[in-house]
């Protein structure tokens, strides 16, 4: 990306290379606007924390209702409801 002048991007993966395609969007994601992972493996996440954490933010955020307020105030509301800034990086 550095080499041909590329600031931000969208990176993807089938199999192992969805895995590592998430693995540098997770660690980069000043980087990256999205991850494309095709085929990630039959691997039930549920019960994962990672999972748990990021399904319980997006039952919050879900519920703020956002036809009722404009961009700047979900914006708001995201912020208080999600705490943590990677995960409140990629539900923004």
């Amino acid at each position: 990306m550095d080499q041909n002048k590329i600031t931000l991007a969208t990176i993807g993966g089938h199999g192992f290379g969805a895995k590592v395609a998430t693995a540098t969007a997770i660690n980069h994601m000043n980087r990256f606007t999205g991850v494309m992972a095709l085929d990630g493996g039959p691997i039930d996440h549920r019960y994962y924390e990672s999972y748990q954490e990021l399904a319980q933010y997006i039952q919050d955020v879900r519920n703020i209702g956002i036809e009722k307020y404009n961009a700047s105030d979900v914006i708001k509301k995201i912020h208080e409801r999600v705490p943590h800034p990677k995960w409140r990086s990629i539900i923004l």
